[in-house]
């Protein structure tokens, strides 16, 4: 018989991913039975509220993940590196949203609409089973999630030939100090013409665009470019995909956008396309361009558009032919990241496994 609750760790607790994963926790009635938190030593003994209890935040200690189910980790690649393992070597369930584990050869790195086939295996043995390795799962990059989900009803009906993205990403993506320059900066510049300094990115960002997120490869790419790659083909399960990608810093404060081109290995029909997309578990798709239907971050009310912010789906639309090549089809898709993009995907793993496991 199933456990009615669990014991529940979160790394990172106070972060933005942190405080939508907790919110999350309680909007999708997840069995907590015990939730310990978990932050930097300058947030230690600070107190969140959940479900009517006020929980302190604790930092990071041996033996601190004893008797934990699940230990959700929202926190720099350092800290995952070093703590995610001891947190699956206790016998929990580890679900990783840090880029430290993602490309490791056994690692699962999951989107539950697109790759569930390991994880639910693993789940079905049992954690007693498996190996601590095999209890740390990885969540992609929040860009890399709304793509492979918009990619995926694609890839299994006309085949992937060559994919090309371009990405804008809110400043939520670099967390809430990120949040909190964008708004002093606009402010500044509305005010007073001129912006606040730039601490967390290398330029301005407010009325500004950024083409660059991460650091720069020898290749040119930068890390965030790259991750979309790797983790694309991976999760797809085409390691030889050809994928090019361009990331972008945008002044919004949530949600990311894509503008994404596909080619196909076979001819496709585009009314079929669109009901493929609609039938996939995940996606809502708008697309409606003479009544300006098209997905978009956020909407004012009144509008005929759904905003994805604060919502779980990823929106396709501008579902229209490249004819430029043959078989191209160009798709624009927007999620929150925050929520989709790395919260609630790490839930949805959880419930994946919950749904699947023999344990008691």
């Amino acid at each position: 018989m199933m456990k009615k609750s669990w014991v529940v760790a979160v790394v990172g607790a106070t972060g933005a991913v942190g405080r939508e994963l907790l919110s999350l926790l309680k909007e999708r009635h997840f069995p907590v039975g015990e939730l310990r938190l978990f932050a930097s030593g300058r947030s230690a003994g600070r107190q969140i509220s959940f479900d009517g209890q006020a929980i302190t935040v604790q930092a990071l200690s041996s033996g601190c993940f004893d008797g934990v189910d699940f230990a959700f980790f929202d926190a720099s690649d350092a800290v995952s590196t070093e703590w995610a393992p001891q947190a699956a070597e206790s016998g929990a369930w580890v679900i990783d949203n840090s880029a430290a584990f993602r490309m490791h050869e056994g690692t699962s790195l999951v989107v539950p609409e697109v790759n569930p086939e390991r994880l639910r295996m693993l789940a079905q043995k049992g954690r007693n089973a498996i190996s601590a390795q095999d209890r740390l799962i990885a969540g992609p990059n929040c860009s890399t999630v709304q793509l492979v989900v918009a990619l995926k009803p694609i890839a299994e009906k006309w085949g992937l030939k060559r994919v090309v993205v371009s990405t804008y990403q809110s400043v939520s993506g670099a967390g809430s100090i990120a949040m909190d320059e964008l708004s002093e900066q606009t402010a500044a510049v509305l005010n007073t013409g001129h912006p606040t300094p730039s601490h967390v990115f290398a330029h301005r960002i407010a009325f500004n665009c950024i083409p660059q997120i991460g650091g720069v490869k020898e290749n040119g790419y930068t890390s965030e470019e790259q991750k979309v790659i790797l983790e694309s083909r991976k999760i797809l399960g085409l390691p030889g995909l050809r994928v090019t990608a361009t990331a972008i810093r945008v002044p919004t404060f949530s949600c990311h956008a894509e503008s994404v081109n596909v080619e196909t290995l076979h001819p496709f029909d585009l009314q079929e396309v669109r009901r493929s997309l609609e039938s996939m578990p995940g996606i809502i798709v708008q697309d409606d361009s003479l009544h300006h239907v098209y997905p978009m971050n956020v909407t004012s009310p009144g509008d005929a558009v759904e905003g994805a912010s604060g919502r779980d789906a990823v929106y396709v639309g501008r579902l229209r032919r490249d004819e430029s090549v043959e078989n191209g089809l160009n798709l624009w898709v927007v999620s929150d990241n925050l929520r989709k993009g790395a919260a609630l995907n790490a839930i949805q793993i959880s419930e994946l496994i919950l749904q699947n496991s023999p344990q008691s």
